[in-house]
């Protein structure tokens, strides 16, 4: 019995930081952008410039959590996260104005980012080895369920206001801080396993190259991320007018997708590896990420809901996996680190200039075509890592 409940406290801290981290930090704010601007909050222009503001702030957090974790606490660390988030919620509950709601987006998002890093860190640390696979696919499922919590629960506070709707996202916060600090003490610290060879100095020339594309391609997706996870639901409720209530039905069809993303992308890695299984995530984002701009039909949006949601948690599990493959675990957590900031910093840059773009054109299509050319070119890029791995190989035999 003793095993099982350590595994459930790995879990639930890990699982509880990425539900809030992303699940409600970044993905509840996209379903409430159209009713911001309907009820006058902000102007369209504006509410897109403030989903970008939680994308800055995610960067700062993936700069700074490995500081943050190594000088305080890690309980302190993740508690000041949690509460942070809550009060990004609770402090805004009338439009004080746009200074006021870029600051809480922002804060949101570094502690999102803290919570992203920190906590899966920390529930992969505490499990077995040979439990990690499962146990990280679980983690990740808190993107999802974050989402999809979001979607279901959210209109129905709009039904009341929004002022209900920031309280029960701040609640929600709350709510899994605290499940996560009453799991953090059933944690038990793992001894180190050393890995002799597993640090980039030991690398040889085609694994270096292989990091890089890799790591390029996920800078990448942190571009192609952005549209549906910023734009999706205001996109569908006001350009498309479906309105709100069959956009925040295609929200939650993302949430659905990524509950299952981990988990279609760990039967993936194990039939083409993982290099393969993420081409081909990559190459199902991009498609998906063109089909609106195809077709606005019913059949079209879902598909591009589910299969997007999917391959949220999913090239990040793939990323995860490739990079400890070729790192070994002793090199993985530092690279890892890099990977995310470069993520976050492609995300930020990719979030405001498409909201630029969005206040230029004045329509959202557009940015659905940019991310998924975006999206192609990681295709391309991971497609000619065996030619430039193979020329490596034969210049170090040289």
């Amino acid at each position: 019995m003793r095993p099982s409940r350590f595994n459930l406290s790995a879990l639930l801290v890990g699982a509880m930081a990425t539900f809030v981290g992303i699940g409600v930090a970044r993905f509840a704010y996209t379903p409430i952008i159209p009713v911001l601007v309907e009820a006058n909050w902000f102007t369209a222009t504006e509410a897109a410039y403030l989903g970008a503001a939680n994308l800055l702030g995610y960067l700062g957090g993936a700069i700074g959590a490995h500081t943050l974790s190594e000088r305080y606490k890690l309980r302190y660390v993740l508690g000041g996260a949690y509460i942070a988030v809550a009060l990004s919620f609770f402090l805004c509950l009338s439009p004080i104005g746009f200074a006021w709601f870029f600051i809480w987006r922002f804060v949101s998002g570094f502690a999102g980012a803290t919570l992203m890093v920190v906590g899966p860190s920390l529930a992969l640390s505490s499990t077995p080895a040979s439990q990690r696979p499962a146990t990280g696919a679980m983690v990740f499922t808190g993107i999802g369920i974050g989402a999809f919590l979001s979607a279901t629960a959210i209109p129905l506070f709009l039904n009341v206001g929004l002022v209900l709707a920031w309280i029960g996202l701040g609640v929600l916060a709350v709510a899994a801080g605290l499940v996560a600090d009453r799991a953090f003490a059933g944690l038990k610290s793992l001894p180190a396993i050393p890995h002799a060879g597993n640090g980039s100095e030991g690398l040889t020339a085609a694994q270096k190259w292989s990091i890089g594309i890799v790591m390029a391609a996920y800078a990448m997706d942190g571009v192609g991320f952005v549209p549906h996870t910023v734009f999706w639901v205001d996109y569908l409720a006001r350009e498309v007018g479906m309105g709100q209530a069959i956009a925040s039905f295609q929200w939650a069809v993302l949430g659905v997708g990524a509950v299952f993303g981990p988990f279609i992308a760990g039967r993936a890695a194990k039939k083409f590896g993982w290099h393969g299984a993420l081409l081909s995530g990559f190459l199902a984002k991009s498609i998906a990420t063109a089909l609106p701009v195809i077709s606005v039909s019913m059949a079209s949006i879902t598909v591009s809901s589910f299969i997007v949601g999917a391959m949220i948690p999913g090239i990040v599990a793939l990323t995860a996996g490739r990079l400890s493959e070729i790192m070994g675990p002793a090199g993985h957590k530092k690279i890892w680190g890099m990977a995310t900031a470069m993520f976050a910093a492609f995300q930020a840059a990719g979030g405001y200039s498409l909201a630029f773009v969005y206040s230029f054109l004045g329509t959202y299509e557009a940015l659905f075509s940019i991310g998924a050319v975006i999206l192609a070119s990681g295709v391309l890029l991971l497609s000619t890592r065996y030619l430039i791995v193979r020329k490596a190989t034969q210049m170090e035999k040289n």
